[in-house]
């Protein structure tokens, strides 16, 4: 078992190094400078910090310095090239690979797309972690391991007949595909008869590709509804699923996924059971404030 006085110093060093590295974007990472701040060897700090943050420190400055290259493609009209060198990378087209690994499109495409008008659905650059840490937020360690309360309940859920849309692409991009539901579900008029709005996933984000993900953008509505052509028909299996409840903006979601997935699962005494995980929106941007969405997140269990 671990002190409380112990966890507490592990915890003030990891956080020490992670405002360190989120203060120092613009220089490279000292991993020997880090480990003597946080009074341990080079090698007790890269586990310490990797258990707590979920992430080594040299991911955690890159995927910030990705992270803050993607907020200014979105956000201004400085070259490429030029965020690219800010970003730590010698060459544009070393930059381009990573860029398209993490976002699952180029610099120049992102950037595009953030200019084409998509209603309520803000394009969202922060990168899933389990940390809680991204660039433009204060560096605030989540709660590690066994500190870290995750209210989950299990639910047993009703099969769903579910009107959908599919999308393949990064999850944090699935907002496309509602705006395109929303158009073909309003002709249809599908939202009279919808009890729900949610999201399904189909992939494993670790195992598949991130331009190769699947998922679909879906209403719940009635087994007998006639849908246009445009959309598909989805099942969702009745049974036990763990369900907890994201507050707040869509950005955060894939931060509650990761720690669902990577603390509260391995500790439950559950396992991932058949079907499919999703999401249910209680209320959308439409009308409601950023810190005040609800998002319901539901995994399968046995």
């Amino acid at each position: 078992m671990v002190k409380p006085e112990t966890l507490s110093f592990y915890e003030r060093a990891v956080q020490r190094a992670v405002t360190a590295i989120a203060s120092s974007l613009d220089e490279a990472i000292d991993l020997v400078a880090l480990a003597k701040q946080a009074a341990l060897s080079p090698l007790h700090f890269h586990h310490v910090f990797r258990g707590m943050a979920g992430e080594t420190p040299v991911e955690m400055h890159r995927r910030l310095r990705l992270e803050r290259a993607a907020m200014q493609l979105v956000t201004s009209e400085t070259p490429v090239t030029t965020i690219a060198f800010d970003a730590g990378y010698e060459t544009h087209e070393s930059f381009t690979r990573a860029f398209r690994k993490a976002y699952a499109a180029s610099p120049s495409e992102l950037r595009a797309r953030a200019r084409t008008p998509n209603g309520c659905t803000p394009l969202r650059v922060e990168l899933a972690t389990r940390s809680g840490v991204h660039f433009g937020s204060d560096p605030v360690l989540a709660p590690p391991p066994g500190g870290f309360v995750m209210n989950v309940t299990i639910e047993n859920m009703p099969e769903m007949t579910v009107a959908t849309l599919s999308h393949i692409g990064p999850y944090n991009t699935i907002g496309e595909a509602f705006q395109r539901l929303g158009e073909i579900a309003g002709r249809a008029d599908l939202f009279k008869s919808c009890s729900m709005m949610v999201a399904i996933y189909h992939d494993d984000p670790d195992s598949v590709p991130l331009a190769e993900l699947r998922s679909s953008a879906g209403l719940v509505v009635p087994a007998d509804t006639e849908l246009p052509s445009e959309l598909g028909r989805e099942t969702i299996k009745a049974g036990a699923y763990a369900k907890t409840t994201h507050e707040g903006p869509y950005t955060g979601l894939g931060d509650t996924w990761a720690r669902m997935m990577g603390e509260w699962l391995p500790r439950s005494g559950k396992r991932v059971g058949e079907g499919v995980s999703f999401e249910v929106y209680r209320n959308t941007p439409m009308d409601t404030k950023p810190d005040d969405l609800r998002t319901d997140i539901f995994i399968p269990v046995s």
